[in-house]
């Protein structure tokens, strides 16, 4: 969820259309908080590790 947060973030920005640059900041910061509480041991959607 993170890659394509990022790819969606550089080809919003490069082909400068607005909705792909805020569809991936929310996707990179859903894949950063789902990363983090697999990383701290919450399970996340059912599971131990969020990969």
């Amino acid at each position: 969820m993170i890659l394509v947060g990022l790819i969606l973030l550089i080809i919003g920005f490069l082909a400068g259309i607005s909705i792909l640059w805020t569809i991936g900041i929310i996707l990179l910061v859903i894949g950063a908080v789902l990363w983090i509480l697999g990383a701290v041991g919450h399970s996340v959607g059912g599971r131990r590790h969020y990969y």
